[in-house]
């Protein structure tokens, strides 16, 4: 019987004709079958006892094999493992007899010859080994191995051991920034797993503004609940079959009440789906956050809390006024502009931020006047944080509730009230402090004619 194959590039030609059984061809240049052992409880072989031998023996420790290690001569931490009783330890030369009953052996005695007699031993037994002495002879090579959640990746690189590693590591990289889907398509047993609740903050707005936490969850969502705010482009590179639901409020107006949504939470999750809250600024700033975990915790639901960068914070810096500054604030308050402002300190030395406050902002100004705030204190108000459309406006206590009614100041826009705002490029020029120095506080620059 004859076999005739095309040329394949890289084939030798003898490979394309073949005339005796058994009938075979090299399809690959390399001929390498990726798969991955389970040696869960099975006897394995270690020889040597130097730090590549003891990064081998802790891998296979972690996929739970039965791990005896074979060296004259053992690091400190093969002994701390032997003393565990994690490991066993023979402290002698190799024995041919040492591969009886092993499922796989690893050699890294650093010695080829002593490396090569287990390879043949193992050889002669059908016994699968990694020679790391001779990567070509080898019958069997290590990957570049990375754990991303319960995802193993497993990269081997023409037996170079640095490419590997650096397409391990770029590939580890994508995975936890969702820029590579993590998601299960293959769902486990609702009795088994009943699901699971992140609460991920997703910052302003801004899609580059979510931590790389939150991100990886949002890749492996089956439910997404979002809020009207956050980072909403972050949703179209959702998977088709990923549901969104849509939960957001307005000021005045909230069309699906919070109850409701705790409720959406847990009986996702009870479905056996990993569901994301994707939350706007920081879920525990003035988010509701912590009641949505308590909902949770208290159904049985396992739930995660992913901090995001609260716009608190964030959005003032968009527009370049820090909360604090040295010789111009030392410290800040959050408030919505739906609390009362009493007890906040009256000095412009005290940084004020109001949340949702655009409507009360009025009463606000004037009740901090009425509280002791000088009436030039500066204010700005940032509206869209670090979006295309943001806008800044900036004028003081006693004109910023008629200037932001002039303009048609809307939410969502954070209001800093304190004289950190001077310190902004958008401030008028009367406003910017004399200097940026630490030593002296600043004072104003006072306007030459």
């Amino acid at each position: 019987m004859t076999l005739d194959y095309p040329a394949l590039p890289g084939v030798s030609e003898s490979l394309k004709h073949v005339t005796e059984p058994p009938y075979s061809f090299f399809m690959a240049i390399q001929d390498i079958y990726p798969t991955a052992l389970r040696l869960l409880g099975r006897p394995v072989l270690v020889v040597g006892g130097g730090p590549v031998a003891e990064r081998r023996a802790k891998g296979l420790l972690d996929a739970g094999a039965k791990v005896t290690v074979v060296a004259p001569v053992a690091t400190q931490n093969l002994h701390a493992l032997a003393a565990s009783g994690l490991l066993t330890l023979e402290q002698r030369e190799y024995r041919t007899a040492d591969l009886d009953g092993v499922w796989f052996a690893q050699t890294a005695t650093g010695t080829s010859a002593v490396d090569t007699q287990v390879a043949a031993d193992a050889e002669a037994q059908r016994i699968w080994c990694v020679n790391a002495s001779d990567h070509e002879a080898s019958a069997a090579w290590t990957p570049a191995v990375a754990v991303v959640d319960d995802v193993k990746i497993a990269i081997n690189a023409g037996g170079d051991p640095r490419r590997a590693m650096a397409l391990r590591n770029a590939v580890a990289t994508a995975l936890e920034t969702g820029d590579l889907p993590l998601r299960r398509h293959r769902k486990p047993d609702a009795a088994v797993n009943a699901g699971s609740v992140a609460l991920v903050g997703g910052g302003p707005g801004d899609s580059g503004l979510i931590t790389v936490r939150g991100r990886r969850l949002l890749g492996q969502a089956d439910v997404v609940v979002a809020d009207r705010l956050g980072p909403r482009e972050l949703l179209k590179e959702l998977a088709p079959d990923v549901r969104v639901i849509e939960v957001g409020k307005t000021p005045g107006h909230h069309p699906v009440p919070q109850l409701e949504i705790n409720r959406i939470l847990v009986d996702e999750a009870l479905k056996g789906n990993r569901v994301v809250r994707l939350k706007g600024g920081d879920p525990y700033v003035l988010g509701r956050g912590g009641e949505e975990a308590e909902f949770c915790r208290q159904n049985g639901v396992e739930v995660e809390v992913v901090s995001g960068v609260t716009s608190a914070i964030s959005v003032p810096a968009a527009a370049g006024i820090p909360v604090t500054h040295r010789g111009l604030a030392k410290g800040f308050s959050v408030v919505t502009g739906h609390e009362e402002l009493s007890e906040v300190p009256a000095r412009p030395d005290h940084t004020v931020v109001l949340l949702m406050g655009v409507a009360q902002l009025r009463d606000s100004a004037a009740a901090l006047a009425g509280s002791g705030l000088p009436l030039d204190t500066p204010v700005g108000i940032v509206e869209n944080g670090y979006l295309p459309d943001q806008r800044v406006t900036i004028g003081t206590l006693g004109t910023i509730a008629d200037q932001a009614e002039a303009v048609g100041v809307a939410n969502p826009a954070v209001i800093v009230i304190g004289d950190v705002v001077r310190v902004s490029p958008f401030a008028p020029q009367h406003f910017k402090t004399a200097d940026y120095s630490t030593i002296t506080p600043n004072r104003p620059r006072v306007r030459s004619n």
